[in-house]
């Protein structure tokens, strides 16, 4: 019988983000006379990020908003996260923003008929994050961000227009990292590589059925027609990787 050795590192929440989860297994097979002749690589550490202080959907709904009008959806897990821009004006207080969230959210509900506002989390520019979608932050929730591509997947919506020209403050720039760091984390996935997904509607960028590479921290115009989230933002996208790299523990090539 193969011998079988397990080491666990324990992360205890609150701390830094190079702490990891690490499970290394090494197996030893022997032939007949007992001698060893092969081993089993190690397992690669699991890369645990930091959850970011995220304020609940009560932060912003409040009495007179629209709840969800149907139950949560959930995928198996996230390995993919869409960054968008809310195509809304830039110049607001930040004391303003749970208005702005509610102000969309009552655009998707209401006029486009959604059963819940689309994206799974909203950062403002000050770096508050806001939870979107309902079903739980630390759940893998079906959101209804990226025609197509909502299965296995989260969105985070920088509130604002970040098209070419547009100032895109560090501190928002930050908190999309750091929330895309943890979330990706859950599923093991490095946000500088990219993954498969599989287009599941053919008003995508892809036919229905289509399995696709496409970058593990996306911008909306990755999988969909859209200059979303704005040539400023998506400009920002490669040190917004990195910076989430760096949060999940993950050595710099």
């Amino acid at each position: 019988m193969p011998r079988v050795a397990v080491v666990v590192l324990g992360c205890v929440p609150g701390v830094v983000a190079a702490t990891v989860l690490a499970l290394f297994a090494v197996g030893v097979e022997r032939d007949g006379g007992g001698q060893a002749v092969r081993e089993v690589a190690a397992r690669p550490a699991a890369r645990i990020a930091p959850r970011p202080d995220i304020l609940p959907r009560s932060a912003w709904l409040g009495p007179d908003a629209v709840p969800a009008r149907a139950a949560p959806r959930y995928d198996d897990k996230v390995v993919a996260v869409f960054v968008h821009h809310t195509d809304s004006p830039n110049g607001y207080d930040c004391a303003d923003s749970p208005r702005i969230i509610r102000s969309l959210s009552a655009g998707q509900t209401g006029g486009r008929d959604w059963d819940d506002i689309g994206y799974n989390f909203l950062v403002d520019r000050c770096g508050t994050i806001y939870e979107g979608r309902a079903g739980g932050v630390d759940r893998p929730v079906t959101g209804a961000h990226t025609q197509g591509f909502n299965h296995r997947t989260a969105g985070i919506a920088a509130i604002g227009t970040f098209t070419a020209g547009a100032e895109v403050p560090r501190a928002m720039t930050d908190a999309i990292a750091a929330v895309a760091a943890w979330k990706l984390s859950l599923g093991n996935t490095d946000p500088r590589t990219h993954v498969r997904l599989v287009s599941s509607n053919s008003r995508s960028r892809y036919t229905a059925g289509t399995p696709v590479l496409l970058p593990a921290l996306a911008g909306h115009n990755d999988g969909y027609m859209t200059t979303c989230p704005g040539a400023a933002l998506t400009a920002h996208l490669p040190q917004i990787r990195q910076t989430a790299a760096r949060l999940q523990g993950r050595a710099t090539p």
